[in-house]
C-alpha cells in the first residue's frame, strides 16, 4: 500500500507541521520555503496525555513534521509520534519526520550485558507511527542510519560551522583542531582539512553507566596556539570542561568551543561560561532559552540550520538530489 501511495506524481503541496519543541527553527524553515506553518492543536491534558488535532485536511499532501527530541525528551518524542500518526490517519500522501536532534543516539549498541539498543527502538517507533522518510542532523553514531528501514537524509552542520570558522581564520594564531575525545576524531579531521590546520586529541576514559569520564592526556601540540575544540553534542559539559582545562595546562593561547547540539542540561551553561573560552559556537538544533544564552553573553554564536533543512525539504519534495548541495 505504501509503495502505491508514494508513487511518483502522487504528492501534493508541501505541508509543514511543527511540534512545540523548536518553534523558532520551524518558523525559520517556513520562512525559507515561503510556506506557512500549518495549523494544529497540541493539548497536554492534566493526566499528561497529549492530544493533537489538525486544522485542515492533508489528504494527498506531502507533509513534514518538524520536531527536535531534546529535553523534555519523552514529551517531545511522543508529541512527534502522535503528530505523525495523526497525519497518516488523515491520508497524507507522504510524511517526513524532520528531527534536528535525535534522542537516544548514544544508545546505539550493546556495549555490556543486559542493556537495550534504544536508538533502534526510537527508529522503529518513528516508522510504526507512519513516517515514510526522515531527515536528521549529525547522529552520534553513523550506524544508527541502519536502524531505519525507511529512507532518510542524515545531514551535517559541518559546512555551516566550517564556513564560519573560515571567516574568522585570519584572526587565529596557528589554529589547532582539538577533539574532546577520540570518538569525534574522524569528523574533526574534516574541520582540520577545511582550515588547513593540524589536529590534537584528548584521551579520556569512561567508567560505569553514568555520563562521567576522565580526561587523561593530550596528544598533539597546542602550546602557544589557538585551539578550536570540537564535538557533536554537549550535555552536562563535563568532557568540555576537562578538555579546556587540559588544553590550557598544555599552553593553549585562546580556546574556541564548537559543538553542534547544545543540550546543556542541569548547570552546564554556567559551568561552560566560567571557562576561559574566547567564543562558544553552536547551532539551533536544540533551542536555547534566553536565560541560558544570557549566561554566555557576547561570547555565544548560534548558527542556524534552518536554510539547510529548508533546502533539503525543497529538494525532497521536488525529487532532486540532496548530495549535489555538497558536491557529492
Amino acid at each position: 500500500m505504501r509503495d502505491a501511495r508514494n508513487a511518483v506524481g502522487m504528492y501534493g503541496e508541501i505541508k509543514l507541521y511543527a511540534g512545540t519543541s523548536t518553534p523558532d527553527l520551524a518558523q525559520s524553515i517556513a520562512d525559507y520555503l515561503h510556506t506557512p506553518l500549518c495549523g494544529r492543536d497540541i493539548i497536554n491534558f492534566p493526566n499528561d496525555n497529549i492530544f493533537v488535532k489538525l486544522h485542515s485536511s492533508v489528504r494527498g499532501q506531502d507533509c513534514y513534521v518538524i520536531q527536535t527530541t531534546s529535553v523534555p525528551v519523552h514529551r517531545n518524542l511522543m508529541e512527534m509520534l502522535i503528530l505523525i500518526q495523526t497525519l497518516r490517519l488523515d491520508s497524507a500522501a507522504r510524511i517526513t519526520a524532520v528531527i534536528p536532534y535525535l534522542c537516544y543516539a548514544r544508545s546505539d549498541k550493546k556495549d555490556q550485558p543486559r542493556v537495550p539498543i534504544t536508538a533502534r527502538l526510537v527508529a522503529d517507533m518513528i516508522e510504526v507511527a507512519g513516517a515514510d522518510r526522515y531527515i536528521t542532523l549529525d547522529l552520534h553514531a553513523g550506524q544508527i542510519q541502519g536502524f531505519f528501514s525507511i529512507p532518510g537524509d542524515v545531514l551535517s552542520a559541518f559546512h555551516i560551522m566550517s564556513d564560519y570558522l573560515a571567516e574568522i581564520r585570519s584572526t587565529l594564531l596557528e589554529p589547532v583542531i582539538l577533539t574532546a575525545d577520540l570518538g569525534f576524531a574522524k569528523k574533526a579531521r574534516d574541520f582540520a582539512a577545511n582550515l588547513d590546520a593540524p589536529m590534537a586529541f584528548i584521551e579520556k576514559r569512561r567508567s560505569g553507566n553514568d555520563a562521567k569520564s576522565k580526561a587523561l592526556t593530550i596528544i598533539g601540540d597546542v602550546n602557544g596556539k589557538d585551539v578550536i575544540l570540537v564535538d557533536d553534542e554537549v550535555d552536562t559539559g563535563g568532557s568540555m570542561v576537562q578538555a579546556v582545562n587540559i588544553a590550557k595546562e598544555n599552553g593553549a593561547r585562546n580556546v574556541y568551543m564548537v559543538f553542534i547540539h547544545a543540550g546543556l542540561t542541569s548547570n552546564a551553561a554556567e559551568r561552560l561560561a566560567a571557562l576561559p573560552v574566547t567564543q562558544f559556537i553552536t547551532t539551533d538544533t536544540i533551542p536555547m532559552t534566553p536565560e541560558k544564552a544570557a549566561v554566555f553573553g557576547d561570547r555565544l554564536k548560534v548558527l542556524s540550520v534552518s536554510n539547510l533543512l529548508g533546502e533539503v525539504i525543497r529538494r525532497a519534495h521536488e525529487g532532486r538530489s540532496v548530495g549535489q548541495m555538497f558536491n557529492e
